[in-house]
């Protein structure tokens, strides 16, 4: 059921206790001064500590340790016990982050539930953080285009060092599952990773929130630095942070300690640190913005994450991956995209990246059919052709130029389309057309298109100035 570190000067008293827990089926350790109870929390941390004030003969009083391990261990509940109890030592001990106070001589059925009532809290703490942990399938990895393959391995590097990350890209590319894929793969996959969102939190609460506060009516409150001890803390979106708790922040990369709003006991932490931001710190520098030493501690090592216009070809993948998170955790149907509608969410504009992807395919699920596949016609903006009719829509520009300009500007923007589609790769461009590869050459070539190179997301090409 758990294990249960009581710590009492008097042999008796200490010995009465683990009787009375061991009959309720706790294990127990004991400890007569602070020397072997601070030893016995070095050596394994207990479940739930039973600590009296009054240790005689020690370097430490119950406080001191209660203060120390709440500092250390902030998650081991910790009941006081005392026969010297009154209202000052109780406020004082709940103040600095004990679960209960307990007088002695104390009553064995109020004792056990009391106990029972802690190891529950504690328990719940425990497995609230195990699910944040986990939080689904947000550090899994989603793509085979070879953007995301350079990505993947470049975030491989890093899992195993204590580097600190800055990862950069446009809103929605999917920075913070780059980051939980780092936490998962890295020796502290087991500790807390805790997320700090530097543009939600107000910033005259930042500091509170970051380092936690200690006051007289509500005692110790952890902040974010201190959750995140052991694992790794996530800087979302850092530009966003206030430029006075910047300061605060680079003293705290520097020292590895901090203290509580309200309190003056330095506080040590040991976490690693990943920030992301869709913003230039450099011009965020020069507008005085942000800090530029706190830059040179948060990117250690820079990494870029691509927009989803820069791995199109991973769209099917994630659309059918989406697709199956929807139905395992909503229940939302089950369905196959058609080839129709993979082609079209290929040769869509994506300014809110996979995350856009990603509530479209939600918004078809939810809107759409029970069964059957996703046509091109239930994506959002597409309008459906009458089969009656069979006619596609021009748009206004193309139905105002001759059939010779408007076909060659057709083919032209359609070539590009595809070839965008596919990464560039000319050859799977030219089974999807119909077409040789040689032939697709001397097309684009006669449309004076050039491949190869880069203008933004889009293939490069040349206007033929002389005709």
């Amino acid at each position: 059921m758990g294990d249960i570190l009581i710590v009492d000067d008097e042999r008796d008293i200490r010995e009465l206790i683990s009787d009375i827990l061991k009959d309720e089926g706790y294990t127990t350790r004991l400890a007569g001064n602070s020397d072997d109870c601070m030893a016995q929390i070095a050596k394994e941390l207990p479940a739930l500590m039973i600590l009296d004030i009054w240790l005689k003969d020690s370097r430490m009083d119950g406080i001191d340790i209660l203060k120390a391990t709440k500092r250390d261990h902030p998650g081991v509940p910790i009941i006081i016990i005392s026969g010297h109890g009154n209202v000052e030592i109780a406020v004082a001990a709940i103040k600095q982050g004990a679960y209960d106070f307990i007088e002695k001589p104390f009553n064995i059925d109020q004792l056990t539930v009391v106990i029972g009532r802690a190891m529950e809290a504690s328990r719940l703490r425990r497995e609230n953080t195990e699910l944040k942990r986990r939080d689904g399938t947000v550090s899994e990895m989603i793509g085979s285009s070879s953007a995301f393959k350079a990505l993947k391995s470049n975030l491989d590097k890093v899992t195993k060092s204590n580097g600190r990350v800055m990862l950069t890209g446009a809103a929605g590319s999917g920075k913070e599952v780059a980051a939980r894929y780092i936490h998962a793969h890295s020796s502290r996959a087991s500790a807390p990773f805790v997320t700090v969102s530097s543009a939600t939190v107000e910033p005259e609460r930042m500091e509170e929130v970051l380092f936690g506060r200690e006051t007289s009516e509500r005692g110790v409150e952890p902040g974010l630095l201190e959750q995140a001890d052991g694992g790794i803390l996530f800087f979302d979106e850092v530009a966003d942070m206030p430029l006075g708790t910047q300061s605060k922040i680079l003293r705290v990369l520097v020292d590895q300690s901090f203290t509580r709003v309200g309190g003056s006991e330095k506080i040590k932490v040991d976490m690693r640190v990943i920030s992301s931001t869709n913003r230039d710190l450099i011009q965020e520098i020069q507008m005085g913005r942000f800090r530029q030493e706190l830059f040179h501690r948060l990117a250690v090592v820079p990494i870029t994450v691509p927009a989803l216009d820069e791995r199109r070809e991973d769209i099917p993948e994630l659309a059918d991956h989406f697709i199956t998170l929807f139905n395992k955790t909503q229940g939302l149907p089950l369905r196959r995209i058609s080839d129709e509608a993979v082609a079209l969410l290929q040769t869509m504009l994506w300014p809110g990246n996979v995350r856009q992807l990603k509530n479209v395919i939600e918004r078809v699920l939810i809107l759409g059919a029970d069964k059957g596949d996703i046509s091109a016609s239930e994506l959002p903006g597409v309008e459906p052709v009458s089969e009656e009719e069979g006619r596609v829509v021009l748009s206004g520009s193309l139905a105002t130029l001759p059939l010779r300009e408007a076909r060659e500007l057709f083919e032209r923007e359609y070539l590009l389309t595809q070839i965008n589609r596919f990464g560039g790769n000319i050859s799977r461009t030219a089974t999807f057309v119909g077409m040789e590869r040689s032939a697709l050459h001397r097309k684009l070539k006669s449309l004076s298109v050039v491949t190869g190179t880069k203008l933004g997301n889009r293939i490069a090409y040349i206007e033929d100035v002389e005709g």
